[in-house]
């Protein structure tokens, strides 16, 4: 299949279209176009016993994951499940979640990727615009009730979006209980020839997992097999991991650090992962002892909830070599007091984004200075440049706009054919990021031209929330923007201007982010009422005015 055609089967299906340097890539051996079931199926086959992955319920070998997968693979043929589906996974960290992906990678369906935090009002759009037909949920999960949900969104959504629910857990009635949806796969149709037939090539939509950017609603990026596979090869050299390597995951597998290196990694090298659902430092550290983990990833605020964890001297900790930072900032002083406290221990820090996976990382050789102070060097497979506001590159240690292309970049979005385009300038993607280069060659990000907050890794989609703010009758105006945090790196601060004489507290204001099925982690967690906001010439909103106001309410 040549380089700039798209896939083509039938009307309804999602399609990637195929870049330029498709065959340049393959012939660099970034796209080796394998599925991650062809390394499922060779690990199973040379060591079939060894632990794959490893949850808070159960634990499941290469040979496990194999038949297991396989009879979820025969239950979704059953039920319906065509080549090209798009099966929405809203499920916590678990084996699962593994299982799942890898059938519906088996059988040409798509995992689509919807956080457990996110709520009807986010839910919605998702299975809208990821065309979903399938719905996998927990019943419920930290006292939230997704299985209800589902019913409600059934419920409201138009018929031509209606899906059928299956339910890890307790369903409701009109759904599949997990039992059931089991149960289908231990019929003798369909055949494993059958299954075989199924196989997708490997240019074609694997996975759609949600963004939040600077638009209202979430972006649905799409990933090929090839564009999934490609990160976790250069991962793989950058870690120095491989067969029975044991790495964790505490990020929600849900989104892509998860997915990628909690989900794919393991069954791409061989190893297996320690699945962490509900966070603390204190059982990360015990995990650590107890699994002899060698690899995690995460923001900044995981690796300080482990360094304050109560009792960490109890625990050996020596098997952790490494700890991938990204998502946010990182400040210098905790990477410095991670390797003082955890000798064997090298904190990498890294960039990426959801459209191209980890594009940037520290080198395990790489001093501490550099570690600490930068955002890492170049990925095999990915390229960049920083460009000045003319386009122009910047050869020098300047600040610029951080651009990016390569073997991990994704090929557009669903349902949004020119957004991707838009984003790209001359076959670079524009990341919206702002970075500077060391003399090294590794990159430091210097800043943000999107306008989101991370606040402990996660995304704060800052348009989305504003645009809930202006439905409140209370609100005249809205802006929010991020403090900085010790912990979290930022958290949220929403300044409104209110409606004549409106009252608006924290709390009341929260309580109607609730009502209109906005998700907590988006609340704001400062208010500032405010008669006036600071504009530019032409009207829009100065944020980093205040933004600086924050800062010096903080001296």
């Amino acid at each position: 299949m040549g380089a700039g055609r798209s896939l083509h089967r039938h009307d309804d299906v999602i399609e990637a279209p195929l870049p330029p340097e498709a065959d340049l890539w393959r012939e660099d051996g970034y796209w080796r176009d394998r599925l991650i079931i062809d390394d499922l199926n060779h690990h199973a086959a040379v060591r079939p016993d060894q632990l794959a992955y490893i949850d808070q319920q159960r634990t499941i070998t290469f040979a496990g994951v194999l038949a297991e997968s396989d009879q979820i693979a025969r239950a979704l043929m059953a039920l319906g499940v065509a080549r090209g589906d798009s099966v929405a996974l809203q499920l916590p960290n678990c084996i699962e979640f593994a299982l799942l992906h890898l059938a519906l990678v088996r059988i040409g369906a798509i995992s689509t990727l919807i956080t457990p935090m996110s709520r009807a009002r986010e839910v919605q759009g998702m299975l809208r615009n990821g065309r979903v037909k399938w719905f996998v949920v927990a019943d419920r999960l930290r006292g939230f009730d997704h299985a209800a949900m589902a019913v409600q969104l059934n419920a409201e959504i138009a018929p031509a979006h209606r899906f059928q629910t299956i339910v890890l857990g307790e369903p409701l009635p009109g759904q599949m209980g997990w039992r059931e949806f089991l149960a289908l796969g231990t019929q003798d149709r369909p055949t494993r020839d059958e299954i075989k037939a199924r196989r997708p090539h490997p240019d074609e939509v694997a996975e759609i997992v949600f963004t939040s950017g600077t638009t209202s609603e979430a972006k649905g990026v799409l990933h090929t097999h090839n564009t999934l596979l490609a990160p976790q090869l250069a991962m793989a050299q950058s870690l120095a991991i491989g067969p029975g390597s044991m790495l964790h995951m505490a990020s929600t597998v849900a989104h892509q650090t998860g997915f990628l290196n909690g989900i794919r990694l393991p069954i791409q090298i061989g190893g297996c992962c320690v699945l962490q659902d509900r966070w603390s430092g204190e059982v990360f550290a015990q995990l650590i002892a107890e699994h002899r983990i060698e690899v995690s990833s995460g923001s900044a605020t995981f690796l300080l909830d482990l360094l304050r964890a109560a009792g960490l001297e109890q625990y050996d900790l020596s098997s952790l070599r490494v700890f991938r930072c990204g998502g946010g900032p990182i400040p210098i002083a905790l990477v410095r007091e991670a390797e003082t406290r955890l000798p064997g221990l090298k904190v990498l820090r890294g960039w990426g984004q959801t459209e191209n996976g980890v594009v940037t990382l520290s080198r395990l050789d790489d001093p501490i200075e550099i570690r600490a102070e930068y955002d890492g060097h170049v990925q095999p497979g990915m390229s960049l440049r920083i460009v000045d506001d003319k386009g122009v590159e910047v050869i020098d240690q300047r600040e610029g706009r951080l651009q990016v292309r390569g073997a991990f970049q994704s090929p557009g979005y669903v349902n949004a054919p020119d957004m991707m385009q838009a984003s790209t300038v001359d076959g670079w993607f524009d990341t919206g990021d702002l970075a500077m280069r060391h003399a090294s060659g590794c990159i430091r990000i210097s800043g943000r031209a999107k306008d989101i907050i991370i606040r402990g890794g996660e995304n704060i989609p800052v348009s989305y929330v504003e645009n809930v703010l202006f439905e409140d009758p209370r609100v005249l105006e809205a802006a929010v923007v991020g403090m900085a945090d010790p912990r979290l790196g930022e958290r949220a601060c929403a300044f409104v201007i209110t409606r004549g004489q409106a009252t608006l507290t924290l709390e009341s204001m929260r309580e109607f982010l609730r009502t209109q099925g906005v998700a907590s982690q988006y609340w704001p967690e400062r208010l500032e009422v405010v008669a006036s906001l600071p504009r530019t010439a032409n009207g829009k909103v100065r944020k980093a005015d205040l933004r600086e106001r924050l800062r010096h309410c903080a001296t």
